[in-house]
């Protein structure tokens, strides 16, 4: 179909880098073992999700509640979905793809207090109408 040919693309241009890196939360959406789905908010400093390169994106995990829905979700189905949305240029990014937690990266030392980092492997990405923001 010509709209998603035009519109969904398997890697981050420079201008999908760029909006990431000034954005200061995004939506993480994870399912379990079974598929049920769990939506996370997500929030730090602007550009507190790192973007590796074109298809790869990384950001810190703290324990936030303490229940570890989403890395608990990820470690049993990596398949996430991240929804950015910046507010004031009404404008959104979904990312999809597949995630695991990584312990062991000198980018961990990037984020004080974060208990791992999230490495987001990117299947594709999706500029969204910004109709409705």
């Amino acid at each position: 179909d010509r709209l998603r040919d035009n519109t969904v693309k398997p890697a981050l241009t420079a201008s999908d880098a760029a909006f990431i890196a000034h954005q200061n939360m995004f939506f993480l959406a994870t399912a379990d073992a079974q598929g049920r789905p769990s939506c996370s908010y997500k929030g730090g400093a602007r550009g507190f999700v790192g973007v590796l390169n074109e298809t790869t994106l990384v950001f810190p995990s703290y324990d936030g509640s303490g229940m570890f829905l989403s890395v608990g979700n990820l470690t049993e189905n990596p398949n996430v979905a991240l929804l950015f949305i910046d507010f004031e240029r009404q404008a959104r990014l979904r990312v999809s793809g597949t995630a695991e937690a990584v312990t062991s990266s000198r980018l961990l030392k990037r984020y004080p207090g974060a208990e791992l980092l999230i490495r987001v492997h990117i299947r594709t990405v999706f500029a969204n109408c910004p109709r409705y923001i």
